[in-house]
């Protein structure tokens, strides 16, 4: 009976290599898809930290899979049924401003769906959440000065900031970038609105981390590649094993 869900994003998938526990490939879970992205294992794992019981999610899955976002989110879901109470959210971004250089972790405070999709569409279940969802503390705020703390105490760097979802999987035009800007978002990627959507609808507290990997296109102008982002994630594996290991320890 896990308490906290972690679901790991693009080139973050090594933060249980040393780590023991039970490992469930996707395809062997009922109604499960299976991730297709390179750097996502597509297993959920089981296991221990701190006496806090976790399951990781290893390698999401994404709209550009060609998967509704009923697939996507079914796995969140899951998680409630299983008595998870937290859910930490981690993505790959890329950075919408100078300031928010890449390998810098950022945490969420808010998003936007640039989507135009709402993975709450359809006859909604009373059992599970209410029709009209308020969504003013989507990254529980109580949770954000946990994860500053936890930061600041292991001499973390850590900005903070709006993550606009786009669906992929184009990177971004220097237009739609300058765009997202304006918006008022800090950094753009193609995952997790869906997932704390969903899970603010279950009544999960959340917390979304994003790992800078690269700058937006007309930022720099350096191509973008998902080679990239998987090199970034190794690089930032060690500050981001201890952020959240710090977190786990807290909650």
């Amino acid at each position: 009976m896990p308490e906290i869900a972690l679901v790991l994003g693009s080139g973050l998938g090594e933060f249980t290599k040393n780590l023991n526990g039970i490992q469930i490939p996707y395809s062997e879970i009922p109604d499960f898809k299976v991730s297709t992205v390179q750097g996502h294992k597509g297993s959920l794992f089981f296991t221990e930290i701190f006496g806090k019981k976790l399951v990781v999610m290893q390698g999401r899955l994404h709209f550009y899979e060609g998967y509704e976002l009923s697939d996507i989110t079914y796995p969140v879901k899951v998680f409630k049924k299983l008595g998870v109470k937290t859910l930490i959210l981690t993505n790959a971004a890329g950075s919408l401003q100078k300031e928010l250089v890449p390998s810098d972790l950022m945490l969420i405070k808010d998003h936007i769906n640039f989507t135009a999709k709402n993975p709450l569409i359809g006859k909604n279940d009373d059992t599970l959440g209410e029709r009209f969802p308020d969504m003013s503390d989507i990254y529980t705020s109580s949770l954000r000065n946990l994860v500053k703390t936890c930061a600041k105490e292991e001499g973390i760097c850590l900005k903070e900031g709006v993550y606009l979802m786009t669906t992929g999987p184009s990177y971004e035009t220097p237009a739609e970038v300058r765009m997202f800007g304006l918006l008022g978002a800090n950094a753009v990627g193609m995952s997790t609105v869906p997932e704390a959507i969903v899970a603010n609808y279950l009544g999960l507290q959340t917390i979304g981390i994003s790992l800078i990997t690269n700058y937006a296109s007309g930022i720099s102008s350096e191509k973008l590649s998902h080679k990239e982002v998987v090199e970034m994630g190794n690089i930032a594996t060690e500050k981001f094993t201890k952020l959240v290991n710090s977190i786990i320890n807290k909650l």
